[in-house]
């Protein structure tokens, strides 16, 4: 059995919600659980890519500090990351124990909270447990308290080594009628995607080709040192597919230097002197660019991996793996 535990607090010495996960892992793991913590205020950069860390988990803690108003950011951002990219089916079979300690009011509204995200995002809600903590020594040194948290953990290792069943919510009806999510991780087809490619001696023969392609270009332009933008604009004009009746702008930053891009139907305008406002913004590494040109990973997939950041209009961006394939 293995437990994850994600702390959405500050990580401050003082935070009760450290105490109690603290007493609660080494319950966990005197029973043989498998414990893995993560700390959301350490991978607040990388909050985005979690979702993928449930994949081996039976259950998981979410445990956060109200300081002042509500369960606090970081833990918002894991459940919106869980919203557009967790694998729901895997996602409906964790159970999660909400653990809610607070240093002012509105403890038992955090713990309502988590428990009805997880409902909505199709997970099962296990007992969890709440506190108002006024005095941090006082807790600490109370052994009723710390009984209390340690039968609590005992409890969510029955439910989970039971997979006792709950009784269906009404958070799961409705995200069934009313709720919408965008499909964007696309991690299961585009593994799948790849694998054909991988097999496929044409696709290996075309990448062949636009590498040794890459390799001219740097060898032939002894004149002067080419810049990033002008070793990608031939192969972006080489891979460009119109979209019937699309139009658009889009501005991709790869290190220092960009490529501005215009798009008109079959129309297609590339400069490395880009001006003016874009409809996309998209900034990335010259080894991210060197990857998606590559076919190793898409525009999509490099985005959901924090190797690429954008602005701008969302859905006009997941255009651009249609405007230009480099997988196909």
């Amino acid at each position: 059995m293995k437990v994850n535990i994600y702390y959405g607090g500050r990580g401050l010495m003082d935070d009760p919600t450290l105490y109690v996960i603290n007493k609660m892992q080494k319950v966990l793991e005197e029973l043989n659980v498998k414990v893995e913590r993560f700390m959301l205020y350490e991978l607040k950069n990388n909050i985005t890519t979690l979702p993928q860390t449930l994949k081996e988990a039976d259950g998981i803690i979410l445990a956060t500090t109200v300081e002042w108003y509500g369960i606090g950011g970081y833990m918002q951002q894991f459940l919106d990351a869980c919203w557009l990219y967790a694998d729901k089916e895997k996602l409906s079979r964790i159970y999660m124990s909400p653990i809610v300690m607070s240093t002012t009011y509105g403890e038992r509204e955090g713990k309502l909270n988590l428990t009805a995200a997880w409902e909505i995002l199709g997970g099962k809600p296990c007992s969890g447990m709440c506190g108002y903590i006024a005095d941090m020594a006082d807790f600490e040194m109370n052994d009723d308290y710390a009984t209390l948290i340690e039968k609590k953990a005992e409890n969510i290792y029955r439910t989970i080594n039971q997979k006792l069943a709950s009784l269906p919510a009404s958070n799961q009806a409705v995200k069934q009628t009313v709720s919408r999510t965008q499909n964007i991780d696309l991690t299961p087809q585009e593994s799948e995607r790849l694998s054909q490619y991988a097999a496929d001696d044409t696709y290996v023969q075309q990448q062949k080709e636009d590498i040794q392609e890459l390799a001219n270009m740097f060898r032939g332009m002894m004149s002067h040192e080419p810049t990033s933008s002008e070793r990608y604009i031939g192969l972006l004009k080489k891979h460009f597919t119109p979209v019937e009746g699309f139009k658009g702008t889009y501005k991709l930053v790869i290190g220092k230097e960009a490529i501005g891009i215009r798009i008109k139907e079959d129309e297609l305008n590339l400069t490395n002197e880009p001006g003016g406002k874009f409809d996309v913004e998209v900034s990335l590494t010259e080894d991210t660019m060197n990857d998606i040109m590559a076919g190793h990973i898409t525009f999509q997939r490099a985005f959901m991996s924090g190797s690429m950041k954008t602005k701008g209009e969302f859905g006009m961006f997941r255009t651009l793996d249609e405007l230009f394939s480099f997988m196909k």
